[in-house]
């Protein structure tokens, strides 16, 4: 073991007793509970019944055990490991596995349309990759086409993928102890790619460094405990993804930091996250949507002699339309519980913070259509740019971009410098998220700067679907917008010049992109126009379509 204690710059905190490395975190916790539940599945979210709940002692000797079999098949530092996956035990348990091995995560949406899929196999270089069983049939024409095959499949509603073991067979056999791993984990170096939605038909991929997430999660854990008396009694709930998306560094990893634990659900569904917080008497939910807050609470109040949310502590979801009512729902169904609005993005982790009970005008002004996003927490240096990058703080209602800096920003796009270049201009993340400030200082969002439509949690490229829906014979001209929807919280909805004398059938074109694009990337509603407003330029004035069609809504 070599010691420094001359060089007081330039250090390097990569000993096993020093270092900050996402694979370390649930052995710390074996030092104060280590029988304690680090992760609980609901019913669906797991494979094996094994791994249906698995103590901090078991999930960190999984995830040795899945380092090893990671080390063994001949994976090097840094290698990719794909993975296409829902929610499940057993995927977060390799997260972590890939970690301790000093390998790279890459978490891929299942949803993405095959092309895409092929083509992010191919831009991260992945080689090896564990499926879920269910997931397989659509997954392996891509992997195919990219010359990639699962190593080990999670079981989750099918037998494992021909040629590869179930995930309990891949890892048995292998050390429970942790691995070596040369050269020597760094907090800097990056152990996960998460790809996120851009303005270009392909995605990028967004790089997170070990210190990324360990200052993310660690932000969050304040939050979350809200209303507790000891921090370890945390109990986390989501049944959002939190594989793919960024979740996993907000609400699944706060509970290991805080000695909690974390319980998830395989997929959205309110009344099952009603019926998990019941049962295993969860103290932080994760609700993303406010939609979806409004109807887990609405499934509680339906049914109260089965349905009991009072445990709940804080409820914490994103910004987004919300109806005028959602706190008195909350009040009704889960009595004292915290709202907790967070404003950020996969990019940006250290997130705003919004809290409605201290600001309840502000909260009844975002009701009504106001996007008030509160504050960034201390870990987040944030301000608002005009076109020049000139600062407009202390300029009160002007709308600029929304940009950032912190320990918790992306490390970049992996293998694209140009937009890293262009995302990071005068030294500072730029969200591509128009906001504005307030007298105050608080800030409320303005509009998206490049169009993103957010749709059931998922980000969807507006110009992607454009490209296809322009692809129809019949389309002479296509816009693509998000119309404020109480379910989803936005509907890709296209917007369509009809070629002249041509007839155009809103379901068939609907079926049209279904075949094309991903199910969530698919427009949900078609408005016909005679014409598109437009600058003199000829640019579609999207803002005018938004304010047109969500005056009109079916």
């Amino acid at each position: 073991m070599e010691f420094d204690v001359t060089t007081l710059h330039g250090r390097r905190a990569d000993q096993r007793w020093n270092r900050m490395v996402v694979g370390d975190v649930l052995e710390r916790s074996t030092w104060s509970h280590p029988d304690r539940d680090a992760i609980v599945g609901w019913e669906g979210a797991y494979g094996d019944p094994a791994f249906a709940r698995v103590t901090y002692r078991q999930a960190d000797e999984a995830a040795n055990r899945v380092a090893h079999a990671l080390l063994a098949a001949g994976l090097r530092r840094s290698d990719r490991v794909l993975l296409y996956c829902e929610n499940s035990v057993e995927a977060l348990l390799t997260l972590f596995g890939i970690a301790k091995a000093g390998l790279v995560a890459v978490p891929v949406n299942p949803l993405l349309a095959p092309d895409v899929l092929t083509w992010a196999i191919d831009h991260v270089g992945a080689t090896t990759a564990i499926v879920d069983a269910e997931l397989w049939p659509k997954a392996e024409a891509p992997f195919a086409a990219a010359g990639l095959s699962p190593v080990a499949t999670i079981t989750i509603g099918g037998d494992p993928v021909a040629g590869s073991p179930s995930f309990q067979e891949w890892i048995a056999g292998h050390p429970a102890t942790e691995p070596d791993v040369e050269p020597r984990l760094h907090a800097d170096d990056v152990w996960s790619v998460l790809f996120t939605s851009g303005t270009t038909a392909m995605p990028k991929a967004s790089m997170a460094t070990h210190t990324f997430s360990y200052l993310a999660a660690g932000s969050y854990v304040p939050s979350l405990t809200r209303g507790l008396r000891y921090e370890d009694e945390l109990r986390l709930l989501t049944f959002l993804p939190v594989v793919y998306h960024c979740g996993h560094n907000s609400t699944v990893f706060p509970a290991f930091f805080a000695g909690g634990t974390s319980i998830i659900g395989r997929r959205p569904d309110p009344e099952q996250v009603a019926a998990a917080i019941t049962a295993e008497r969860a103290t932080a939910l994760w609700a993303g949507a406010p939609q979806f807050l409004h109807r887990i609470a609405d499934a509680a109040l339906a049914a109260p002699d089965r349905l009991d949310l009072t445990s709940l502590t804080v409820a914490m979801f994103s910004w987004g339309a919300m109806r005028p009512d959602l706190t008195e729902a909350v009040s009704a169904a889960c009595g004292e519980t915290e709202l907790l609005e967070v404003f950020g993005q996969t990019e940006s982790m250290s997130c705003f913070r919004f809290w409605p009970a201290r600001e309840p005008d502000k909260h009844a002004e975002s009701a009504s259509g106001t996007n008030h996003v509160g504050l960034p927490n201390p870990l987040l240096g944030a301000r608002i740019v005009d076109e020049r990058g000139a600062s407009l703080r202390g300029v009160a209602g002007v709308p600029g971009e929304a940009v950032y800096r912190s320990p918790v920003v992306t490390a970049g796009y992996f293998r694209d410098e140009a937009a890293t270049r262009e995302a990071f201009a005068g030294g500072w993340f730029h969200s591509g998220d128009s906001c504005a400030y307030l007298e105050d200082g608080g800030q409320v969002m303005v509009d998206r700067y490049k169009d993103i439509v957010k749709s059931g949690g998922e980000n969807v490229s507006s110009l992607r679907v454009e490209a296809v829906v322009a692809q129809h014979p019949a389309v002479a001209r296509a816009a693509v917008v998000g119309i404020p929807h109480d379910h989803w919280g936005e509907i890709v909805t296209a917007v369509v010049e009809v070629v002249p004398g041509r007839e155009l059938d809103a379901d068939g074109l609907i079926a049209f992109c279904r075949e094309r694009l991903a199910g969530y990337e698919t427009p949900k509603r078609v408005e016909v126009v005679e014409e598109m407003p437009q600058t003199v330029g000829g640019k579609v004035l999207k803002f005018k379509l938004r304010e047109r069609f969500a005056a009109a809504p079916r």
